[in-house]
């Protein structure tokens, strides 16, 4: 598996790379780091979106996961950049119930290119968010694409 870090607006960042696929995106810095191709022409697409110059990921993805959190991050993929969905949406549509949603949410292995942080909690309230600093990061995320809720 190939990484690669780098500085962000929301701290330091890690991407990790299997067979040409993002695995995962984690908060902090990897001694193991390393630049493929592959790994530099996807922070280049995350140096875009935090840079509000293209908002859409075309990175090929495998998040390691159950059948049910797959759904969901798939869920949340459809999320347009700019919009939001409750928890309550999500789980109507993949069949459950929000906690399980936010559970599902909070086990997101790729955390902004999977837009979890566009799924907010019943009327619009801003909920938890897993990675960087928290709800802080989450808002800065809303506040980037221009969502102010």
């Amino acid at each position: 598996m190939a990484q690669l870090s780098f500085h962000s607006p929301v701290g330091d960042l890690t991407l990790s790379e299997m067979d040409g696929k993002i695995v995962s995106l984690d908060w902090g810095w990897s001694p193991l780091s390393e630049t493929t191709a592959f790994l530099k022409a996807a922070k280049q697409q995350l140096d875009d979106y935090f840079d509000g110059l293209n908002p859409e990921f075309t990175l090929p993805l495998q998040a390691q996961g159950t059948e049910f959190q797959k759904r969901v991050w798939r869920a949340m993929r459809l999320i347009s950049h700019g919009e939001t969905k409750t928890y309550g949406e999500i789980a109507d549509e993949v069949g459950s119930h929000p906690r399980a949603v936010g559970t599902a949410c909070g086990l997101n292995p790729i955390p902004i290119i999977i837009p979890c942080h566009r799924v907010m909690g019943k009327g619009g309230k801003l909920t938890g968010f897993s990675g960087g600093e928290g709800v802080e990061t989450k808002k800065f995320l809303l506040e980037l694409e221009r969502l102010d809720k």
